[in-house]
């Protein structure tokens, strides 16, 4: 019943219907406390599911207790090697990174990507994810030249196992292009800005949210220009 109540949950969350699918966390949270015990994995999984909605919401203290109670919880009960340790501590990293607590992010990235590296490998997606949100964080505190090596490790990679034109991979595209404009390497930003948009409107339609952003973005790179 409790995974059942958590699946509901996932969906309502999917359409954005948050705070509907809040109540049928909190059930399976309470069911499972009472048939597992309030330490056990799941517990956690839907825990860290919850923090997510919350985060969402822009509620980060309880998205903040959500996650550290999901991570505790399976510090103690798994392996440090388990796929999940690190999934937490990103998702408790993606929280401190948008409010701003840049300092009390990195360490967290950096935990989960060198336990992903040592239980995923090096070009495992989940890995690869973690690579380009800590190449997003230096980039927001303007440590471009930290920033960089991590987006092109991240595209080399998702060119070889995704492929040119694989959503995931357009996106760090336009990440790359981003942070040469920020740069004002505008003369490097502008092809990548242009591979992305071309493929995306070859993949997804002229009209998908993607292509649009890459729309949007292009066009800001040309106003910089002046063009």
């Amino acid at each position: 019943v409790a995974i059942r109540l958590n699946n509901l949950a996932e969906l309502y969350r999917d359409q954005g219907r948050l705070k509907k699918a809040i109540p049928l966390y909190n059930e399976a949270i309470a069911i499972d406390e009472t048939a597992l015990g309030r330490t056990h994995p799941n517990v956690a999984t839907y825990l860290n599911n919850l923090a997510g909605v919350y985060k969402a919401l822009g509620e980060w203290d309880r998205a903040e207790e959500k996650y550290k109670r999901a991570m505790e919880i399976d510090s103690k009960a798994l392996n440090e090697n388990h796929p999940d340790i690190s999934i937490y501590l990103n998702n408790l990293a993606g929280l401190y990174k948008a409010q701003g607590r840049y300092e009390e992010a990195e360490p967290l990235y950096l935990r989960a990507l060198e336990a992903r590296e040592r239980t995923l490998g090096a070009e495992h997606p989940s890995t690869l994810a973690t690579v380009g949100n800590l190449a997003v964080l230096y980039q927001s505190q303007g440590r471009y030249e930290e920033a960089e090596p991590l987006y092109l490790r991240s595209l080399e990679a998702q060119e070889r196992t995704l492929g040119a034109e694989y959503p995931k991979t357009l996106m760090t595209v336009g990440n790359l292009a981003g942070l040469y404009e920020s740069q004002g390497r505008y003369e490097e930003a502008a092809p990548l800005y242009l591979r992305a948009l071309e493929a995306q409107e070859r993949t997804l339609g002229e009209e998908h949210p993607s292509t649009l952003a890459s729309v949007h973005n292009l066009a800001g790179l040309y106003g910089s220009q002046g063009r």
